[in-house]
């Protein structure tokens, strides 16, 4: 008898396993880590009182509705909270609309540069990717649109977008809603939205409220601090919202989870110190990469791409090499697209000045 092995499904060989930010530089250094979009600031101390409140009751499982989470959210936002759905950060949210609507034969679109977790969610389901040119690294709604087929199921778009930190005003979203057909799920991935700062930007709260067709994700991985505990939420139709409750776990987030996102929604305060933080920081590192000679993509999030000249020996990887070895971890985006670019998270004051000292002393060749 001839032994073999078990073979995957049509598509999951396709995939290329997502490879999560650095985090350890050698010689025992205490890294700057700037790969991650992690704020400086940490979590809420509310947040961190409620997560340790929790651990009298670890021997319970967890309330499988999430409610206390779920109402907290409905409250900050004033929505209702039978709309929303919540899971082990908005990765596993992404995975679960693909899981209820995407099968083989189905088609699903992104841009060139969006978040690669969604080429995953798409294969796993043994749907088609269909890769999207952006304009000016921003969405192209025009492009989307000449992208659908009668296969096209699902368009994922991230809103800012991540790697590039761009993002496309709310009337383009609004555009692209309207010129999809019904039948076609629009996922509004809006994970660095309360970042941003612009008159014409929405996260995606009123389209879904007015159309059954449209879902957005958030994160408490980003401004709240709370990236351990991996807490994310869906605010969906309420048919979309039945189908992520009949498929996702029972108990997808845990007693400690709920009870700390609960509170560090509560806690506006701090969200707000990280906003200023990033508004303060942000356009700092922009400036002073450009006085680097390095160009740089313009974001609203809590990160910047930098780019490196083409052609000159002072490169993306050489420049990830040198800042490792001074203890700064910034992110390849390679896997993005962008060969020749790194991403840098906005840290601290420390962390960011120790990242530009050292950046500037690889381009000036002390590496």
């Amino acid at each position: 008898m001839v032994a073999t092995a078990p073979i995957a499904r049509p598509g999951i060989l396709d995939i290329a396993a997502y490879v999560p930010g650095e985090s350890k530089v050698p010689g025992g250094m205490i890294p700057a880590k700037l790969s991650s979009n992690e704020t400086p600031l940490g979590p809420s101390l509310a947040a961190i009182e409620a997560f340790k409140s929790a651990a009298g009751e670890l021997e319970r499982y967890p309330d499988g509705q999430a409610t206390r989470l779920r109402e907290a959210i409905a409250r900050r936002y004033g929505l209702d909270a039978a709309r929303i759905v919540c899971g082990s950060g908005s990765d596993e949210l992404l995975g679960l609309l693909a899981r209820g609507y995407l099968g083989p034969g189905d088609e699903a679109i992104y841009t060139a540069h969006g978040f690669l977790v969604y080429r995953i969610a798409i294969l796993t389901n043994g749907a088609t990717p269909v890769v999207v040119p952006e304009r000016d690294l921003k969405t192209d709604v025009d492009a989307i649109l000449s992208a659908v087929t009668p296969k096209t199921r699902m368009v994922f778009i991230a809103n800012p977008n991540n790697p590039t930190g761009t993002y496309i005003p709310i009337e383009e979203v609004r555009r692209l809603r309207a010129g999809l057909r019904a039948d076609i799920l629009l996922v509004l991935d809006a994970a660095y939205c309360e970042y941003v700062s612009r008159n014409d930007y929405e996260a995606g709260i009123e389209l879904v409220a007015t159309t059954p067709n449209t879902v957005m994700t958030r994160t408490f991985s980003k401004i709240y601090g709370l990236a351990a505990l991996r807490i994310g939420w869906a605010y969906c139709p309420p048919e979309v919202a039945d189908v992520l409750n009949r498929i996702r776990g029972p108990f997808n987030l845990s007693s400690p989870a709920i009870a700390a996102g609960a509170a560090a929604i509560e806690d506006v305060a701090h969200m707000e110190r990280a906003k200023h933080h990033n508004d303060q920081w942000l356009p700092w590192v922009e400036s002073e990469l450009k006085k680097l000679g390095l160009a740089v993509t313009p974001s609203v999030a809590n990160f910047v791409l930098m780019h490196f000249p083409d052609g000159g020996d002072k490169t993306a990887a050489g420049a990830d090499e040198f800042l490792k070895s001074q203890g700064v971890i910034v992110r390849k985006v390679g896997a993005y697209g962008f060969p020749n670019a790194l991403r840098m998270t906005i840290g601290s004051e420390n962390d960011n000045k120790r990242a530009i000292d050292a950046l500037r002393r690889y381009l000036k060749g002390a590496a």
